[in-house]
């Protein structure tokens, strides 16, 4: 039998079905801990997702809690969209897909696990990255670990900001 380590999911194991204090978005922004948060503008920020669909995965949240896309402004928009394209162009300099799932649910019904602070998920994908594993075993592998994907784009980042000040 192979056996796949993914140690990091040990986390959502122990965690499932327990309620948590407190908004995720809010709490990880708060928080001085790294949380994986990769980049922030004004109005938004961009964050790893821990138990991610797909390497790569990131959230784009407002920074202000809401849970309806009507309630944002219209410069909390603009930035919000401003970062989906930050992130994009950062994931594809980085991980190089092939093409991208976009989305944002909205309320428990439409998919939302997090329901009470709006979020759009950015997944990254790849010709093939669907194998038998998760139609056999409803096992998804991810190939590399979120400390050294935070560490990757955090570096591109930094590359970016020395470059745009010069």
């Amino acid at each position: 039998m192979n056996r796949i380590w993914a140690p990091w999911r040990i986390g959502y194991i122990k965690n499932a079905g327990r309620k948590s204090s407190g908004c995720l978005f809010c709490r990880s922004l708060k928080s001085k801990r790294k949380n994986y948060i990769i980049a922030r503008n004004k109005y938004s920020f961009a964050m790893l997702n821990v138990f991610p669909y797909n390497n790569g995965h990131v959230m784009i949240s407002p920074k202000r809690h809401v849970k309806k896309l009507e309630a944002l402004n219209g410069k909390e928009i603009a930035d919000v969209f401003g970062m989906l394209k930050q992130i994009i162009r950062l994931l594809n300099r980085v991980l190089k897909p092939a093409g991208f799932n976009i989305g944002i649910n909205i309320g428990k019904c439409g998919g939302a696990g997090i329901p009470d602070h709006l979020h759009l998920h950015v997944v990254p994908r790849w010709e093939a990255d669907t194998n038998f594993m998760p139609v056999l075993s409803d096992t998804k592998v991810i190939s590399q670990s979120l400390d050294d994907l935070y560490n990757e784009l955090k570096k591109e980042i930094k590359r970016d900001v020395k470059h745009s000040a010069n």
